[in-house]
């Protein structure tokens, strides 16, 4: 099939289609898609209906909690912009109903659409399935080329991480909320195992789960990361300082006692199946083993110290 008019559901879709060049075919994306900055130009035809900036991150959660529990949606559709878009193509996943408009709004799109667009859904759990999606995506746009020049550029600093594994491995915990605790789940797991680390509690392509203090402090990790999904640093710090800094049974982890602790953007680099997630081993790999990646150069303000 041709396609010349895209609907994005999904942020790290409209990443991708921004890095193969047709985003002159993009007619509609969501309120997550922020990156590149020219995705923030085009129409939103997903919003949410949670406004997580002026919530706490336990009154998110009791939000998210309520509208599942009560079958109500977490993302609306903007029927007038994607009627506008009349897509060819619908791009959405089901990875998270919580992360990113979920097959609800699919069904609503295709119920609203008198021409009925080809679709495509995004779901990945480990590195290479976001590395397969690229594949994926590529062939669909007859851009086979450019996605196996992508994929080549990204298995190579896969690689180049992957190579450096004979030194000792720290235990590692990474954290996807923070009030409730949640762990990181999907493909987060094997990012720190390849990044050079010993994987605490999670598995590769489970789903993030809830947890508490007692199975933290049973862990007692070596390094704690720090990525409530959707957060940036900044955002992340804030959390950390209101929720955590003066708790006892936190205080008491050996992670925070010397100083591990670490805050990443995972908004842009973890959160989402992207292909920045390489960009976010390469981060992890900083904080992991220091001295063996010093030499890597990653985004600016995509990680901080905690201290």
């Amino acid at each position: 099939m041709v396609v010349d008019r895209i609907v994005s559901f999904l942020p790290s879709a409209t990443e991708l289609l921004y890095e193969f060049g047709v985003e002159d075919r993009l007619f509609g994306v969501t309120h997550e898609c922020k990156y590149p900055d020219a995705a923030k130009l085009k129409p939103q035809v997903i919003s949410s209906v949670i406004n997580s900036d002026d919530l706490t991150s336990n009154e998110i959660n009791t939000m998210t909690c309520t509208l599942l529990r009560d079958g109500g949606d977490i993302f609306k559709l903007n029927e007038q912009n994607l009627k506008d878009a009349n897509p060819d193509l619908i791009i959405s996943q089901e990875t998270c109903e919580v992360c990113a408009a979920y097959t609800t709004q699919v069904q609503k799109a295709l119920d609203l659409l008198s021409k009925k667009p080809e679709l495509y859904s995004m779901d990945p759990h480990n590195l290479s399935e976001i590395i397969q999606s690229v594949t994926k995506l590529g062939k669909i746009l007859e851009k086979d080329q450019k996605a196996l020049e992508i994929v080549n550029s990204l298995e190579q600093r896969i690689q180049n991480i992957r190579n450096s594994q004979n030194y000792e491995k720290p235990n590692v915990l990474a954290l996807e909320w923070l009030e409730p605790f949640f762990t990181a789940g999907h493909w987060i797991p094997e990012m720190i195992e390849v990044s050079g680390g010993i994987n605490m509690i999670s598995k590769t392509g489970e789903h993030s789960r809830r947890m508490d203090m007692g199975e933290i402090v049973e862990s007692d990790p070596d390094v704690i990361i720090l990525m409530p999904c959707g957060f940036d640093t900044q955002r992340t710090v804030s959390e950390y300082d209101a929720i955590l800094r003066d708790n006892s049974g936190w205080n008491s982890l050996k992670a925070v006692k010397n100083n591990q602790i670490f805050a990443v953007d995972a908004n842009s680099f973890f959160s989402k199946p992207s292909i920045r997630t390489i960009d976010g081993l390469e981060i992890l790999a900083k904080i992991i083993q220091p001295e063996r990646f010093d030499h890597l150069v990653v985004p600016a303000d995509s990680f901080l110290h905690v201290s």
